[in-house]
């Protein structure tokens, strides 16, 4: 996987936020950087006449800005450089396509790595309102009671109205130690919530297992490097624990590799059968996801899948291929809807750009992509003060899974 380790990666603009840096779009003007590229005239119209487009226009406004702008020396030709790109990468209208200067792609990639300090959240935007899509399990905005699906309106009593991730993802981050104060709305409520958060070094668990009622829950957190191992683990437990039922809870799972889906769901889908295709509109390629059939576990237990709002990509597409194949009833309430696939390219300076370059359909043919996975059994989570521990929709999830 280590040759194409970032082509397939699925992840949610999340980590973003947990890791501190930026990985969507960025048209954050004050932030983003533009570089001045002196470029010949005749070159300027050679570009111009290639993509019909009047470049001139660019440099036109550039110098414009040198000469009238009160605010021009207060950034350098790099800043400019980036922030136009920036701009370039978000007139795509796609949130997971983004330009980073060389700060973001480095926080990025140590984000990968697993640990790093900030709140422990997942962020996107969501009908254009910046939105948790999961907080980190025990992690402090977890801790501090922020729930997937909350809207942040405010961030240290700054409105995130018009806000980028990239910037809002600046602003949210911070020392460990350090405090950030949220706004945020939660549907059903009449009031916001104000939340201070104490940031901490995040680690992203991996998987966690545990035998409720004589059935065996894995609970898988996130497709990263490690979650094929751990799962190996879990299934070796599994046999182990003399359970004969399963379920697997993918709530606040916002995703990873493509690759650590598949291999997964090869656990449990017949080999060679589909779990997935990517769909290149670009190049009318499409490339199909098939199992490796794996039989650590034959015969199958009886399972049922748990998803939420904060279920996406990689938890769609693991979702989604089971129930096609009839192998897993889903219980919970509607995924998130991210079914497209990014690539990470190394440009130069150390800045990366991250772009969608296909759009992905589980085995039915259904697109995932803004629309979700609507559950088979439909249950909301509802809270119960006098017993916080207190969880109905994984007991709904058990009680159905033994039926």
């Amino acid at each position: 996987m280590e040759k194409n380790k970032y082509k397939n990666l699925i992840f949610i603009v999340t980590v973003i936020v947990v890791a501190g840096s930026s990985f969507v779009f960025g048209a954050y003007a004050s932030e983003s950087n533009l570089v001045t590229i002196p470029m010949p005239r005749q070159n300027v119209a050679i570009a111009a006449s290639q993509e019909n487009t009047d470049l001139e226009l660019f440099f036109s406004v550039w110098n414009k800005l040198k000469e009238k702008s009160i605010h021009y020396s207060e950034k350098n030709d790099d800043d400019r450089l980036y922030g136009a790109i920036q701009g370039l990468t978000a007139s795509m209208g796609d949130p997971y396509t983004v330009f980073m200067a060389p700060r973001e792609a480095k926080q990025f990639n140590e984000s990968i790595g697993g640990s790093f300090d900030g709140i422990g959240a997942e962020l996107g935007m969501k009908d254009e309102i910046l939105t948790i899509i999961a907080p980190i399990k025990d992690g402090p905005a977890d801790n501090a009671g922020v729930k997937a699906g909350d809207k942040i309106v405010k961030i240290n009593d700054v409105t995130t109205a018009g806000m980028s991730i990239e910037d809002s993802v600046t602003k949210i981050r911070g020392k460990k130690g350090t405090i950030v104060n949220l706004d945020i709305y939660r549907e059903g409520e009449k009031e916001t919530r104000k939340l201070d958060i104490i940031r901490d070094t995040i680690v992203i668990p991996t998987t966690k297992t545990e035998v409720i009622d004589g059935v065996f829950v894995i609970s898988v957190y996130t497709f990263g490097d490690q979650v094929v191992r751990e799962f190996q683990k879990a299934l070796k437990e599994y046999k182990n624990s003399g359970a004969r039922h399963m379920v697997i809870d993918l709530r606040g799972n916002p995703g990873g590799y493509l690759e650590s889906a598949v291999d997964i769901g090869s656990y449990f889908i017949p080999k060679g059968k589909t779990i997935v295709s990517e769909d290149y509109v670009t190049t009318d390629k499409k490339e199909v996801h098939t199992s490796y059939g794996y039989t650590d576990i034959y015969p199958l237990p009886k399972i049922v899948v748990l998803v939420n709002n904060g279920s996406a990509s990689a938890s769609e597409i693991l979702a989604g291929s089971l129930r096609d194949h009839k192998i897993a009833k889903l219980v919970g309430v509607k995924t998130f809807g991210k079914g497209s696939v990014q690539e990470l390219l190394p440009m130069k300076g150390g800045t990366s750009l991250k772009v969608t370059v296909a759009r992905w359909t589980i085995p039915s043919g259904a697109a995932i992509d803004k629309n979700g996975i609507t559950p088979d059994v439909e249950v909301k989570y509802l809270a119960d003060e006098t017993n916080p521990k207190y969880d109905n929709q994984l007991m709904k999830a058990i009680e159905i899974v033994k039926q």
